[in-house]
């Protein structure tokens, strides 16, 4: 076993799942954005993730569990001849069972069923033993206590909910006076030590042990296992397992729930008990040997996007060109070794998409077409699409508060409002006339839809084109941006640039650019880490978080001339196709990594 881990601690340790991502640049928030949003990392939660919550250590976990089925293989620690076997103690176990039935101490047993020839999974050691749980333990359900006699104060009651992570927790436990008690007998209470089992709801099936120095009892749906004379903390170890093959048993019921029978008919491979001892050593050696690999995964990955971030900040801060130049040769000499997980080719991609709405992407060139010029057609569109009355003409908007990014001489910065149409579907219109439907004439955007630079086509809902037509300001029918202004994906931005009709769903606004101003290097600053900052600027975390038309009007854009907007667009969409690509690779040699954690597992344990 030690020859396992050592001969493949690389792989343990750098085995890691990354938790997946939406959108060209980085999905996790900037510290200036207050609401997670469902362009953020997605993923399974697993106890072992790191500090960043981008990976999962999924190395270790196999280690942890290739451990654990090892253990009760008999495969973990060598067998002693000199040990008692298995079957002797069964022997003692039997004996002190009887005696306490003339006691009085217990009751009779009904027979268990004899243990099949299939229920016997695998060769036992020298020494070891089938049995079932009943034979070696005894089980008790808990009282059915009533919720009005809880307080917080007095005895525990052990409910569901208080076992957590293999242990009792009594930090929201309810409490009961000693009257409530009196009468109900040792068998419901739970000493140090002593192990418990939730026995339905979500998280049936749960262990876990009484660590503390109080005495509880046991609420209904909390079984107590103690076991004669056997080693309780090694029989934690099979039933963890044993017990997900009954529950799939009883996972037809809404609520999977084990009964007292189950739990009772449980088949596990029972060792001579100076070996479940050597065992439980064993597991906590090694388990804490995972533990510190973990740790030193968890600092090796901060540290590492730490050093990139570091670097990758001296190409967003440098003063002048000769500064830049000197900042990208540092990061392009150690760039196989900066870029090697998805976290940092999004950091890279971030940092790409800052240096481009800073003007540092791309060159300025003397010869294009000044940014004033750009400016007074775009006055000129809107005066027409008013004078048309396709549109109202904006109000003018009074505000000082020009951003602190620093951007070219040749550039200017200019409010949403004075750039673009922005509108949105009214309430009463949505009341009035929209009624949606799976299919119909004209697809509709709903939040769910705008996702960060791209739009998502799937689970569309859709309306007729009278209805449509009936609403001109809320359809889509030009170049636009998409903005999701209430909700949980809230600030999402995304280009429109459909060729067909399509309208808003009442959580979506949309901003039509006016004249030739390039809707895509808006969605580009807009998805920047500056452009997330300017959109959140004012909003506050409430229980229903929302951007009005006002705040949406009112966010600042840095605006260079048209040729290079549209440069820029070009090389962002070269760079992040060329990321993109390295996160496939890295990706492909993860899950590598994972299939080879995973078939070692598997042939450990054949």
């Amino acid at each position: 076993m030690t020859d396992l881990i050592s001969q493949h601690l690389d792989l343990w340790t750098s085995a890691i799942a990354s938790k997946s991502s939406a959108g060209r640049g980085n999905t996790t928030p900037s510290p200036t954005h207050p609401i997670g949003h469902k362009g953020e990392s997605r993923g399974e939660g697993n106890p072992t993730n790191t500090r960043n919550a981008k990976y999962t250590a999924y190395g270790i976990k196999k280690l942890r569990e290739l451990i654990l089925e090892l253990a009760v293989r008999g495969k973990l620690v060598p067998q002693d001849l000199n040990d008692e076997p298995a079957n002797d103690l069964l022997n003692q176990i039997n004996d002190l069972k009887n005696k306490l039935v003339l006691a009085g101490e217990i009751k009779t047993q009904k027979p268990l069923d004899e243990i099949s020839f299939d229920e016997m999974t695998f060769d036992l050691p020298h020494g070891w033993i089938w049995c079932r749980l009943g034979e070696i333990c005894e089980f008790v359900n808990g009282y059915a206590f009533k919720s009005s006699d809880f307080s917080d104060q007095g005895i525990g009651i052990v409910k569901i909910g208080d076992i957590q992570n293999g242990e009792i927790t009594t930090e929201s436990m309810s409490r009961v006076n000693k009257s409530v008690v009196d009468g109900l007998g040792d068998a419901f209470v739970v000493k140090n030590g002593e192990m418990v089992i939730a026995m339905s709801g979500a998280t049936t099936g749960k262990l876990g042990f009484n660590y503390t120095d109080e005495a509880f009892y046991l609420n209904q749906r909390v079984g107590k296992i103690s076991p004669f004379i056997c080693y309780s903390r090694f029989l934690y170890y099979p039933l963890t397992t044993k017990i997900q093959e009954n529950l799939a048993k009883s996972m037809g019921s809404a609520i999977p729930n084990l009964s007292t029978a189950q739990i009772k008919d449980i088949v596990l491979a029972l060792p001579p008990l100076a070996e479940q001892h050597r065992i439980v050593a064993k597991v906590d050696e090694l388990m804490a040997l995972c533990d510190q690999l973990e740790r030193q995964q968890t600092d090796n990955i901060a540290a590492h996007q730490t050093l990139v971030q570091t670097l990758l900040d001296t190409l967003t801060q440098a003063a002048d060109a000769a500064e830049f130049e000197q900042a990208w040769s540092r990061i392009a000499d150690h760039f196989d070794t900066l870029f090697t997980t998805e976290a940092s080719i999004d950091q890279l991609k971030q940092t790409l998409l800052q240096l481009a709405v800073m003007g540092k992407l791309v060159p300025q060139d003397s010869n294009d077409e000044p940014v004033t010029q750009l400016i007074r057609r775009i006055k000129d569109d809107e005066a027409d699409r008013v004078k048309r009355k396709e549109i109202q003409r904006s109000k003018n908007i009074e505000t000082e508060s020009v951003p602190s990014i620093r951007i070219p001489d040749s550039w200017m910065f200019k409010l949403l409002n004075d750039l673009s149409f922005v509108t949105k579907l009214a309430g009463f219109e949505y009341t009035n006339h929209i009624n949606l439907q799976d299919h119909g004439d004209v697809p509709v955007v709903r939040a769910q839809n705008v996702r960060p630079f791209n739009l998502d086509k799937r689970n569309l809902k859709y309306i007729d084109l009278d209805t449509s037509s009936n609403l001109p300001r809320s359809a889509l029918d030009k170049a636009a941006l998409l903005i999701t202004f209430i909700g949980a994906g809230i600030g999402d931005v995304c280009v429109f640039n459909e060729k067909n009709r399509w309208h808003l769903a009442p959580n979506v606004a949309k901003a039509e650019p006016f004249a030739d101003l390039s809707p895509d290097f808006l969605n580009v600053f807009l998805n920047s880490p500056e452009g997330r900052k300017e959109i959140f600027k004012s909003i506050k975390s409430t229980a229903q978080p929302n951007l009005s038309m006002a705040t949406i009007r009112e966010i600042w854009l840095p605006v260079p001339p048209v040729a290079e907007q549209h440069r820029i667009v070009a090389k962002v969409d070269e760079l992040m196709a060329l990321c993109d690509a390295l996160k496939a690779r890295i990706a492909a040699a993860q899950t590598t990594q994972l299939q080879l954690a995973d078939a070692i597992v598997e042939q450990a344990v054949a």
